[in-house]
């Protein structure tokens, strides 16, 4: 179904709530771009068409798609570098509009961060776009498959308690709103990248979304009608 397009607030009610990190809270958008449309090039592969797989997955799984007869222990051990590559640069690297308000309005609210990138270059991103990091975490090294895979998104919510059906995912790729939606959550889509591979709801950035808690333990999300979709 495509994303709901509406003229009225959308009022939705979870119990926790899953983010994943890159083009979601953190537009890393310049980081990657530089990384790997150089790894295309290197590869004699097109820079472009590179790009439209990227987004979302694990740099492996990325790797996998791009050059499938290459043996997959070269992808993990190019992935190793790429990791470490993205990771010393941060050039580029801010928050999502409306993030800041967004994250903060979180605190004390049962949220994870579920995220393709590995702990260190997680912590470096949301450092530099000077966002809180979320004390439940699912990053690469939590997992042993890449989004869409929904292993992720699963780990996040088994970690907070809460039943996959009561989580509500945010998410930016074709890949995560893939996984989102194979773990039986409603997936919110955040930016334009999002619209076109059919989330429940659809946002250009934070700032149309709202967060607060109730005394019974439900996150209540209102999505604002002036942006939102």
């Amino acid at each position: 179904m495509p994303a709901t397009s509406t003229t009225a607030p959308v009022a939705l009610t979870a119990k926790a709530l899953l983010l994943d990190m890159d083009g979601t809270i953190v537009n890393s958008d310049a980081v990657v771009e530089r990384c790997w449309r150089d790894w295309a090039q290197r590869h004699g592969l097109d820079p472009h068409e590179a790009m439209k797989v990227v987004h979302g997955r694990q740099g492996y799984a990325t790797m996998a798609i791009l050059l499938p007869d290459r043996p997959m222990e070269l992808n993990h051990a190019e992935n190793a570098e790429m990791l470490a590559r993205e990771t010393a640069d941060t050039d580029g690297v801010v928050p999502v509009p409306g993030a800041p308000a967004f994250m903060a309005s979180l605190g004390g609210l049962p949220h994870a961060l579920v995220t393709s990138a590995d702990a260190a270059l997680a912590t470096t991103r949301m450092t530099a776009a000077g966002l809180p990091m979320p004390e439940v975490r699912v990053t690469a090294e939590s997992v042993g498959s890449s989004k869409p895979h929904p292993e992720g998104f699963l780990k996040g919510a088994a970690a907070l308690g809460v039943d996959p059906a009561d989580c509500i995912v945010f998410e930016d790729s074709a890949a995560g709103i893939a996984a989102g939606h194979a773990a039986g959550m409603r997936v919110i889509g955040v930016g334009p990248r999002a619209a076109a591979h059919a989330p429940t709801h659809h946002v250009p950035d934070l700032t149309s979304v709202h967060a607060a808690g109730d005394p019974t333990h439900t996150i209540r999300l209102t999505l604002h009608p002036a942006t939102a979709q």
